[in-house]
Order: C-alpha cells, then sequence, then structure tokens
C-alpha cells in the first residue's frame, strides 16, 4: 500500500520547519514543500498542518505546498490573546504576503473555511484564484430564525445553547476527554486506533482554554454574505459519513456562480476527517479542480 493511502505507520508525516512572525509578533510554523503554483492548506478547529501529510506527499510532486499551523494550534506560538476567526484570517494575511504568494489556490478544511471566509471579506484582492472549502456549514450553530428544512439543509448542527455547553465542557477538567469524544464523532468506525490517537494528540497540542475561546466565535458565525460574494472557481465537498450534514456542500455551492460540488459517500469514507480516511478520493478531486483551466 503506497503511503498516500496508509495507516499512521505508513504515511510520511510532515512537520512545521518554517515560520513567520505575525503583525503582532506571533511565531506561526507551516510546512512548505515542492515547488511550482502555490497551494495553501488551513486546518480546521484544534487541528494541525501535520494532519494533511497525506495531501502534502501527493500535490508537493507538482506545488508548492504551505501547510500552516495557526495561531495556538500544533507548533505555533499560543499567545493568551486572538483566538477568534478574523485575527485567524489576518494572520493568514501575514503569511500569504510576507511569502509573496500570488496565482494562490487555498484548500480549508472544517474552520480553516471559515478563515477563508473571513479573509475573503477583510482582504479582497488578486493573489488567490482559486477556493477548496471542505466539510465545513455556512454556520455550525442554528439559527433560530431558520425553519427546521434550512437548519437540515445548511448543515447547522446543534443550537447555541449547546456551542456554549460545548466550550464550558472544554474549559473544565475534563476538557480533554470532552474533545476526545467530540473527534470520535468525526471519523468512521474503519480508522484505526492508532490514527485516532494520533489525530487527538494533534488536537490537544491547543491548550483546551484557548479551544475553548476560539470555540464559540467559530461555532456562532454565519458567512452567507461572504459566501453569495465569491466570484472565483470554486469547489465545495461534503461526506456522507460525516457529523455535518451532507447538504452543506451543495447549499453552499448553489450560492456561488459556477462552484463544483463533491459528496463523497458512506462506503467512500467520507467523514470529517475524510482527506485522512480517503486520500485517494480527496487527492483525485482536488487534482482534478486544480488542473481544471475553466
Amino acid at each position: 500500500m503506497s503511503p498516500v493511502n496508509g495507516s499512521l505507520s505508513q504515511t510520511e508525516i510532515y512537520q512545521p520547519a518554517n515560520e513567520i512572525k505575525t503583525n503582532d509578533g506571533v511565531a506561526l510554523r507551516y510546512i512548505s514543500a515542492g515547488s511550482g503554483p502555490p497551494l495553501l492548506l488551513i486546518h480546521g478547529w484544534s487541528q494541525t498542518a501535520a494532519q494533511w501529510s497525506k495531501q502534502i506527499v501527493e500535490f508537493k510532486r507538482t506545488r508548492r505546498v504551505i501547510a500552516i499551523d495557526l495561531r495556538g494550534h500544533g507548533e505555533s506560538d499560543k499567545p493568551g490573546h486572538g483566538y477568534r476567526i478574523s485575527r485567524l484570517a489576518a494572520d493568514v494575511h501575514d503569511l500569504i504576503t510576507q511569502l509573496d504568494l500570488n496565482d494562490l489556490t487555498v484548500v480549508g478544511h472544517s474552520m480553516g473555511c471559515s478563515v477563508i471566509w473571513c479573509y475573503l471579506d477583510l482582504f479582497p484582492g488578486t493573489r488567490i484564484s482559486k477556493l477548496v472549502f471542505i466539510d465545513e456549514p455556512v454556520s455550525l450553530a442554528i439559527n433560530p430564525a431558520w425553519s427546521e428544512e434550512e437548519a437540515k439543509l445548511s448543515g447547522a448542527v446543534f443550537s447555541s445553547a449547546a456551542a456554549y455547553d460545548l466550550a464550558a465542557a472544554l474549559r473544565s477538567s475534563d476538557g480533554e476527554a470532552a474533545s476526545v469524544g467530540v473527534l470520535a464523532s468525526m471519523k468512521t468506525s474503519e480508522m484505526s486506533q492508532e490514527d485516532f490517537d494520533w489525530i487527538a494528540a494533534q488536537n490537544l497540542k491547543m491548550p483546551r482554554k484557548l479551544a475553548a475561546e476560539l470555540f464559540l466565535p467559530h461555532a456562532l458565525a454565519d458567512w452567507s454574505d461572504v459566501i453569495s460574494r465569491i466570484k472565483l472557481p470554486t469547489l465545495v465537498i461534503s461526506g456522507e459519513a460525516s457529523m455535518i450534514a451532507s447538504t452543506a456542500a451543495p447549499w453552499i455551492a448553489a450560492r456561488i456562480a459556477g462552484a463544483k460540488c463533491r459528496v463523497l459517500s458512506k462506503e467512500e469514507r467520507g467523514s470529517h476527517f475524510m482527506m485522512w480516511e480517503n486520500p485517494a478520493v480527496i487527492n483525485a478531486t482536488l487534482r482534478e479542480f486544480l488542473e481544471d483551466a475553466s
């Protein structure tokens, strides 16, 4: 079995070996591999750049692949401030400008999509040429003004009260156990214990207090007005085995002119961690989109 499709023991894990400083002095670590047109990978809430390893090993052959550890995550600095989506978007802006990236494809997973949406809102320009959003609804929290059908189609997963309850659990003495419980809902039963333990360890590199601080502004934001103004070629991906309803991707794609949509089936292991569980399908889907000149 090739490394890109293998379990943890068969996978080359990439670690951040490069660093930039943000405009407020925070050191952010990032992976840079390969050469060619730039491809920026942005992880989700309390995840890490290393979790893109199965994409990095594939795309470094033809592209310069950059995967960032966001503030508070992975190997990056963990200051006591700045845990909101707008600050993370500003940090990404610092990365893009300091590395002078142009004609850039940006891929976000989970909260990484929200960071991209905020970036597009705050820093409109011409550096980005294509966008990919993987398994993120327009809002994690259900808007009470939505109908039951609207909430279901959007992919929102819980009430605002439930979001506050989870943040409180993360801050508690049982915060690590609460995190592992949430992570367990994000995978299929086919993921090995070794792989799950590694993903959990990556998640817990972010202190639970900081994870709780970031979770609420992430969960309660609604990016509908940003999504409807996107004019760039866009691919939206979701999975039938994810805890986020697979309708989230078609809902978003329908609001972006010309957007493409791909929903992985349960048989394709379309979980929230689909990039890890089925990299062959995800990488093929990404490559087709990247090479599409339309």
